[in-house]
């Protein structure tokens, strides 16, 4: 397993990012297809485009509010 990835997806958890941002810059990261559009969210999307760019600079911005 990739640390660079290991560490990223620990430390979303540990923020309490959203589940929706998570998986999708998971699936970004690892070139997964999209899912189907009707499935499609704005944390997924935003997460997904993140993953691509290997970018963990806006994980604060999906932290989700209690």
């Amino acid at each position: 397993m990739n640390q660079f990835y290991y560490d990223a997806v620990t430390k979303m958890e540990q923020m309490g990012v959203d589940d929706e941002y998570i998986q999708g810059w998971q699936c970004g990261y690892l070139q997964n297809p999209k899912r189907e559009e009707q499935r499609l969210t704005p944390a997924y999307e935003a997460g997904y485009a993140d993953g691509e760019e290997k970018n963990t600079d806006n994980f604060a911005q999906w932290v989700k509010q209690s």
